[in-house]
C-alpha cells in the first residue's frame, strides 16, 4: 500500500469526517485545546465544528493557529494524524478558515468541474485545486 502523504487526499470538514472512514483525509483547522499529554488536540473548522485529532507520538512543540492535518479518519470520526503543518499567519493577518471552509464546500459541491489550458477561467468559476 501507497504511503498516506503520497496518495490523493481529499480536503473536508467537520461534516464530511463520517464520509471518510478509513480514508486518507486533509483536514484544516483552528486548533482549540490540545491535552495534557500532547497526543491529542481538537481543531475547530471554518463553520465552527470541532473535530478531534490523535497524534503517533506526543507534541514536541506548541500547537497554536491554523493547521493542515494528513491522516486517516476512524471509525470513531477521529482523525489519526500522519502529519501535520502550522500555518504560517504573516503579518498579524489570521488564516481565515471560514473561507477555507467555503472553497472545501464548492470543491465537493462541484466535483466534475475543471478548467484546462484550452478553457481560461471566467469570472465566476471555480477552481478545484487549492
Amino acid at each position: 500500500m501507497a504511503n498516506i502523504i503520497d496518495v490523493p487526499k481529499p480536503r473536508i470538514n467537520c461534516s464530511m469526517l463520517s464520509q471518510h472512514i478509513n480514508r486518507p483525509v486533509c483536514f484544516v483547522g483552528r486548533v482549540e485545546k490540545v491535552h495534557p499529554t500532547g497526543k491529542t488536540f481538537t481543531v475547530a473548522d471554518g463553520e465552527g465544528k470541532v473535530a478531534t485529532v490523535e497524534l503517533n507520538d506526543p507534541l514536541d512543540e506548541e500547537l497554536s493557529g491554523a493547521v493542515e492535518i494528513i491522516g486517516m479518519v476512524s471509525n470513531k470520526g477521529v482523525i489519526m494524524a500522519t502529519t501535520y503543518n502550522m500555518l504560517r499567519e504573516d503579518k498579524g493577518i489570521p488564516f481565515d478558515v471560514q473561507l477555507y471552509n467555503e472553497a472545501v464546500r464548492i470543491i465537493h459541491d462541484f466535483p466534475n468541474t475543471t478548467l484546462s489550458k484550452e478553457q481560461p477561467a471566467s469570472r465566476g468559476q471555480y477552481l478545484t485545486a487549492l
